[in-house]
Formats: C-alpha cells, structure tokens, sequence
C-alpha cells in the first residue's frame, strides 16, 4: 500500500431514496444507497486524503439536484474536495444556464456527460456536443471522457476540437480486455497521449475482464502502456468505486497498482496517487 493517503479521484456515492432514482437496476448488488461511510468500510486500511466524487448517471433533470446533494455531504467530511457533475453538453450554447447553476455549488471543478452508451459513437462530435464542451473554460471546469474503446478515435477528434478544455479520460478507455484485445486501443491510447490537454485515469481495469477469472498478469500490460504513454503527470489513479466492487475489492485494486509501480520513484508514486489528481481537478490539498 502507498505509504502516504492517497488522493481517490474516482468515487460514486448516491442515495437512492433521497434523489428518487434507480441507480444500476439490472445490476443488484449496486442498486443500493452508498455513502461515505461505506466508503470507509469498502477502502479498509487503506489511507485515504481527499474524493472526487464523479456523477452516476443521474436521471434526466436531476443533476443540480445530484451535484448538490454530494455538496451537502461535503460539508461534514473535508476529504470530498471534487465534484464531477452531468451536464447535458449536446444543448450546445443551452447548456451554459446549467454550468452556471453548476458553478454556484461549492466544490464542482468539473462536469461528465456519458458517451459510452451512445449508440452513434461520433456523437461526441457534433457541432452542438462540440459546442458545449468548449464553454467549459469558461466556468472553470473540465470534462471527463468516459467511452469505450470503440469510441476512442472519435474522442480523439472532440479533443482536437477543444484545445482549451482540460479533458480526464476515465477508465484508459475501457478495452476489451476480457478478449485480450491489443489494438486499435494501444496505438489510440498513444495518440490520445500526444494531446497535452489531456490526463489518464487507470481505474475501472479489472472491470473489463472477466469479472471472476481475471488475473494481474492479465491486467498489468493494460496499465503500464497507460504509464508508459502518459507519464506520472498526467496519469493518475482512481478506483470507480463502488462500480469496480463487480470484480475486485478496494484494497487488491490499490495493491495491483502499487505492484505495477514498485520500480518507480517515490516522486513518481506521489504523483500517480496525489499529485495528477490535485491538478487535474483543482483540488485543495499539496501534492
């Protein structure tokens, strides 16, 4: 385990009852309320300094009400310092009345649409999605990309498009890793890498393999191109709890990480674990 608090830039937390929504109904074992005392109870004795809490795909019209409803747990536990908020970013122009609400709850520093479900994959890149995403500086907030594999090229194209918007690419990408798939993913994930406005989250890995034959050597290949592409600047980590919990348990994440990083510096381990995140989300603690 890092041998300092980590800074988790992933979490989702929701209640059920109290935003009147179904958070994964046809999953379960996550359709259920998950606060930051579960949190505590999942990361065990793992030591955690700050949360970025990251939207959970909020029925439509309830994603002030989300963003403010993780505000207010914010205000008894200090270490939820970042919030990623939905947005409807194809509104285009529209959408600058919802970063404006956005912007007045304390701690949003950035904002998510989800495109991997788009069955369009070039959505992404429609003039009114385009649109949209490029007034994000001018609130202030970047722009996660959650997609899978498949949509890599097109989210490549968005981030052309939008050279002045910090973007945080989640999960590598998602590859089929479960199928071993290598490319296109490898050669993508490179080029995605040679964009200086964009950072790497390593989360949601195990998550895309088999859920129970998984390995860590099957796993390992998949996070150090990720390193390899990125750098310690701009790759960071992140556990996609409690969606991960479908493969693997907090702590064997965070100690499959700290393995692939054993040979790296302690600088280069800070920054993995704390300092990328901090940056990247604009976060009130020191790297």
């Amino acid at each position: 385990m890092p041998d300092f608090p980590i800074i988790d830039s992933h979490v989702h937390l929701y209640d059920i009852e109290k935003l009147n929504y179904s958070w994964m109904p046809n999953v379960p074992s996550l359709n259920h309320t998950s606060l930051i005392s579960d949190f505590d109870q999942a990361r065990g004795k793992v030591a955690v300094d700050g949360i970025v809490f990251v939207e959970v795909d909020i029925d439509p019209g309830l994603h002030i009400e989300e963003a403010e409803f993780v505000a207010g747990l914010a205000k008894s536990d200090s270490r939820l310092a970042g919030i990623v908020a939905h947005a409807p970013l194809e509104k285009g122009a529209a959408v600058a009345e919802d970063l404006e609400k956005l912007k007045q709850i304390k701690g949003v520093t950035g904002v998510r649409r989800l495109i991997q479900g788009e069955a369009d994959p070039s959505m992404c890149i429609a003039p009114a999605f385009v649109e949209g995403v490029n007034l994000l500086p001018r609130f202030g907030m970047s722009f996660d990309i959650c997609i899978r594999h498949y949509q890599l090229a097109y989210a490549i194209e968005l981030v052309k498009k939008c050279p002045d918007v910090s973007f945080i690419l989640d999960h590598i990408a998602k590859p089929d890793i479960k199928n071993g798939l290598v490319e296109p993913w490898k050669s993508q994930i490179r080029e995605m890498a040679k964009l200086p406005n964009v950072v790497c989250k390593i989360s949601g890995v195990a998550t895309e393999a088999d859920h129970k034959a998984w390995t860590r050597e099957q796993l390992r290949p998949y996070i150090e191109h990720v390193i390899e592409s990125f750098g310690f600047n701009r790759g960071m980590f992140g556990s996609d709890w409690t969606v991960a919990t479908l493969a693997l348990d907090y702590p064997t994440w965070v100690d499959i990480l700290d393995e692939v990083l054993a040979s790296s510096s302690a600088a280069e381990k800070r920054q993995f674990w704390r300092g990328t995140a901090i940056k990247a989300y604009q976060l009130p603690f020191s790297a």
